[in-house]
């Protein structure tokens, strides 16, 4: 921080009366007891994190507390070094008491216990996002700031009381607000925590229990409504952010995400998992788009993805022939009875995989209580040689085999009798149209199928790295054993060397937790809350995919029927309750605070002429330029005389989407397919041939979704 600079404003020459002392004096002095604080904050928050990462690890309970600890002083620890006085939002003034309230991105006091920022998702911070003049919320006034660069570049003040109204002398009204909406855009989203309107606040702060859906058009703030929610959750709601669940952010693809990706660690939330559906299988991302309609069809139904419980119960039949199973002293009978007994012993839910070792021991056990001969042969002699018993191995392998997800999946397109078995509600001909030659050229209609199997069965390595796991723990413990004995051969009057014959001491000198581990799932869930934004798009399968991550069904659905590319006749509730929610309220948001009036006149009718009653929202602000159309032949000249005249600022060419999502090597021009321009925005938006965007439904919604990524101006290009 510069001890040099005396005021945080930064005001130009036509905001001078804004610069007046009688305006910011009182916020400069503010301010520099922030600057105070934060300092010290920094330096608290250092030390404490340095003292619990050199402090002992522990075990348990006391580990993972301690990593929680950790976690929470890092995460605040980076927000506050991310900015400095800049925490600050903007501040209020009660009508009551006449004294300015500040909100921040977290609260703030100094070591006197002065509160000089509160958390902008506190409750004392409510009336800061919430107050308007038809509902004051107890304000006289209220001031934001626009922060450049650590400094105030400008402040609107709104007055709710009419005295008020006489004394401010730099009253603006929301018409600063509306030229902030038109600046230009980055390549990741800007911040906007400090301009959250009423009605989006009013959707952040719900309360998390059931499904919440957020329906709204383009530019109405329903990505902007879903991060912060997410961020305003895990303060507001305990369950959520301690551990025992968190909140997975689902996106509907890899531009959005990069897009969105700074927004959370902004908001000091970096434990939040953000994915789209193909990340939540592994591989996911290669999958192809289904190239037929019918059998994307087939598979996006709920049904097909519960053929994979009747598909994995194949494979869990016991024997159903008693025999004799031979060991080095006696013949042991294991009838068929003994063999189902063993199958249920598997506890329910546990998958597949990781229940067949639960089988397996209850098999041997059962084994071992049948023997009745020598007591020189103890239970773990009797164990080891049915372990060694290849006809026993080979008859349990066959009845309760390990699977591969993929494997599962790929039988049901390979072989139409396991397929009707499965699914025996499916006719002949779409048996035939759901195989193909190559059962594994996965397609993204294959992955709610492939993440079912793979929940219902779980690793197939699980049991293999946990024999692994043992035998390094055996090993371990037999050579601290070896230790222990060399110790004890030293001399020791007082028998404390004695005390490590006792299991429990030589037990706890193997450290479990330095030996080799499993990579952790980190979209395995459970998750306490769900968010998914673009949720229109999803199928009933995709669903699936989702509710099984979290049991509670507490969610946040944020989404546009009017910007589904496959149709979306029912009602979200109807939509929803299918899919297996209930608890389902329902918001909407109608103000278009990010297209241009001149965009949304041009797209409107593209989105009506398939869909009548659209929910298409209501622009706020003009751009002053209208929508321009030409040759695609002109694509060049156009794009570098933008470029020219605006020196920053981001475009998107759409409809010739490219890979890399580069356009010619211009920095600040990206090219994207229509689909993947979903949920972000730009400046300057050129169409590429917006009539060969596709017919009907989707090809509507792909211009209409194209159209209303532009901030600024749009122009459409065909060919001659």
């Amino acid at each position: 921080m510069n001890d040099a600079i005396t005021t945080a404003f930064a005001l130009s020459d036509h905001l001078a009366a804004k610069a007046a002392p009688a305006l910011i004096a009182d916020d400069d002095r503010h301010f520099a007891a922030i600057r105070t604080s934060l300092e010290d904050s920094i330096a608290d928050l250092s030390e404490r994190l340095d003292h619990e990462r050199r402090a002992p690890g522990g075990t348990g309970q006391a580990a993972m507390d301690r990593d929680l600890e950790i976690h929470r002083l890092a995460a605040r620890l980076r927000t506050l070094r991310r900015y400095s006085l800049d925490l600050c939002l903007g501040r209020m003034v009660s009508a009551d008491d006449g004294e300015p309230l500040y909100v921040g991105r977290l609260g703030l006091t100094d070591k006197d216990g002065r509160r000089l920022l509160v958390d902008w998702r506190s409750p004392a911070a409510e009336p800061f996002f919430g107050a308007t003049h038809a509902n004051p919320m107890g304000l006289a006034s209220r001031r934001r700031y626009r922060w450049t660069l650590g400094r105030i570049g400008d402040y609107w003040d709104e007055v709710f009381t009419a005295e008020g109204l006489e004394d401010n002398a730099a009253l603006d009204d929301q018409s600063a607000f509306i030229a902030s909406l038109g600046s230009s855009r980055s390549p990741q989203m800007r911040d906007v925590l400090g301009t959250i309107q009423a009605d989006q606040d009013a959707i952040i702060r719900a309360s998390s229990r059931g499904a919440l859906v957020v329906d709204g058009g383009p530019g109405t703030g329903k990505t902007v409504v879903a991060l912060h929610r997410a961020a305003y959750l895990l303060y507001a709601d305990p369950h959520l952010g301690d551990g025992r669940g968190g909140v997975l952010f689902v996106g509907p693809h890899q531009p959005y995400l990069a897009y969105v990706a700074d927004v959370l660690p902004s908001l000091g939330e970096d434990g939040v998992q953000t994915c789209t559906l193909a990340d939540l299988v592994p591989g996911g991302a290669a999958a192809k788009p289904e190239s037929d309609p019918e059998v994307a069809r087939l598979k996006a139904s709920v049904e097909m993805v519960k053929a994979i419980e009747p598909a994995v119960r194949l494979y869990e039949e016991p024997p159903a022939e008693s025999s004799e199973v031979e060991t080095p002293w006696a013949d042991l009978w294991l009838s068929k009875h003994d063999w189902a007994e063993a199958f249920e012993s598997a506890d329910p839910g546990m998958p597949h995989n990781e229940a067949r070792d639960q089988v397996w021991d209850e098999l041997l056990t059962i084994l071992v209580d049948k023997f009745e001969g020598d007591d020189d042969v103890t239970p773990e002699m009797l164990r080891a040689a049915l372990l060694r018993n290849s006809d026993l191995v080979t008859t349990f392998n066959k009845a309760w085999p390990l699977i591969d997800p993929e494997d599962l999946v790929g039988d049901l397109w390979e072989v139409p009798a396991y397929l009707r078995l499965c699914a025996p509600w499916l006719e002949p001909e779409q048996v035939k149209l759901l195989r193909r030659a190559d059962p594994r050229a996965w397609t993204t209609s294959d992955l709610p199928l492939l993440d079912a199997a793979r929940l219902r069965l779980g690793d197939p390595e699980e049991s293999r790295r946990r024999r692994r796991h043992e035998a390094a723990v055996a090993a371990e413990r037999k050579r601290m054993d070896d230790v222990v004995e060399d110790l004890l051969q030293l001399d020791d009057e007082d028998g404390m060397m004695a005390q490590l014959r006792q299991d429990g001491i030589r037990s706890a000198l193997v450290d479990e937790g330095a030996l080799p581990q499993a990579d952790t799932d980190l979209l395995a869930g459970p998750f306490a809350h769900v968010v998914v934004d673009e949720a229109q798009e999803l199928t009933a399968a995709e669903w699936q995919m989702l509710l099984a991550r979290c049991p509670s069904r507490s969610s946040t659905i944020v989404g546009d029927r009017a910007q589904a590319r496959h149709g979306f006749t029912d009602s979200w509730q109807e939509r929803l309750e299918t899919v297996g929610l209930d608890r389902i309220e329902m918001a909407s948001l109608s103000i278009n605070y990010r297209t241009p009036e001149e965009v949304m006149n041009e797209a409107e009718p593209v989105i009506r002429a398939v869909l009548p009653d659209a929910n298409v929202p209501t622009s706020v602000r003009r751009s002053g330029v209208p929508v321009a159309r030409g040759s695609v032949a002109d694509i060049d000249r156009i794009l570098d005389g933008w470029l020219a005249e605006h020196t920053d600022g981001t475009a998107c060419v759409i409809g010739v989407g490219r890979e890399d999502g580069s356009y010619d090597g211009r920095r600040r021009v990206r090219s994207l397919s229509p689909e993947h321009s979903k949920g972000l925005e730009f400046d300057f938006v050129v169409l590429m041939d917006p009539e060969n965007f596709g017919v009907g439904v989707e090809g509507a919604v792909d211009r209409y979704v194209a159209m209303t990524r532009a901030t600024q101006q749009l122009v459409m290009l065909t060919s001659p």
